[in-house]
């Protein structure tokens, strides 16, 4: 894939990512540090990130001399690993480490927008009441606390980017439809927000860049029902689109069926208040459409 900007590299940016996952690569493309640590749980993806100019950390939960040295050197850290019953993956291993980070300027957060659960179609901003309908967004908003605690702990800026659904080069409709997965799912009144790869990227940096303990939702313009994004992304690729299913007929995964229990907008303010952000992508249209006129909607990062 190409870089995201001919910025120049941030030489004093020092990254460390917890969880070395596809959003952080689009950070890293467009930050462009100094030096990158990532951890990963699978030997094959620290290979991948190692070509990719990552140094890269086998973690399973275990203590790391590695990745403890990266932390105490870090500028920046970066958290996208999902947390589980038994809480934050990381925080329990490293945390003293980040007591005795003297460089440590900024932690980022990456959640979801699943911890709001149902607000029945109303719009919710950061402001707005958390009640997830799924233990993973209780996990989360456990999670969110904890790194906030220990950001106030140790006086460094916490900042909680709170993700709609993620989409960008290698994840997106047009590959769904090329494989034959697509589906268009109809049930009345569902929305969903969505965010392309680079504007959480790009959020991620006017974050660094005015560090503070705040909540950002990180969601695109206008929330959409999936079977209308399905429908325009074939239209773009001149395919059928597959046939409209009823909610209540569809098959799916129980996973899969609980996001649909949750309505509700997302609201973007606050970024383009606070942090000054101007989505590249401002609804799935132009996401779509630069993925498809790009040519490389097949490429990941």
């Amino acid at each position: 894939m190409h870089a995201l900007t001919d910025e120049p590299r941030q030489t004093d940016m020092r990254l460390v990512g917890l969880g070395f996952g596809y959003s952080a690569r689009a950070f890293m493309r467009l930050a462009r540090p100094s030096s990158v640590v990532g951890t990963t749980r699978s030997e094959d993806k620290a290979d991948a990130l190692h070509r990719s100019g990552v140094r890269s950390v086998l973690y399973h939960g275990e203590e790391s001399l590695t990745l403890s040295e990266a932390v105490r050197h870090a500028t920046h850290l970066l958290v996208s690993a999902g947390p589980d019953g038994d809480g934050d993956p990381f925080l329990r291993v490293i945390e003293r480490d980040l007591a005795h980070a003297p460089d440590l300027k900024w932690i980022g957060y990456l959640s979801t927008v699943g911890v709001y659960g149902d607000h029945d179609g109303a719009v919710v901003d950061e402001r707005a009441s958390c009640h997830p309908t799924a233990d993973r967004g209780v996990w989360r908003l456990e999670a969110e606390a904890a790194w906030t605690a220990l950001g106030r702990r140790i006086a460094v800026p916490t900042a909680v980017f709170r993700l709609a659904g993620i989409y960008g080069p290698g994840r997106n409709q047009f590959v769904a439809l090329e494989a034959g997965k697509a589906k268009r799912i109809v049930k009345p009144g569902q929305v969903f927000n969505r965010i392309h790869v680079e504007d959480i990227g790009r959020t991620l940096m006017a974050s660094v860049e005015r560090p503070a303990s705040r909540v950002y939702n990180v969601a695109d313009n206008e929330p959409a029902p999936p079977e209308e994004v399905v429908a325009y992304a074939a239209a773009l690729m001149g395919v059928e689109p597959p046939p409209e299913v009823p909610f209540d007929e569809a098959e799916l995964s129980p996973m899969a069926r609980s996001f649909y229990g949750e309505v509700k907008r997302v609201s973007n303010a606050r970024i383009r208040q606070e942090l000054g952000v101007r989505l590249a992508h401002p609804t799935y249209r132009e996401g779509l459409n630069a993925l498809w006129e790009s040519g490389r909607w097949r490429d990941s990062y």
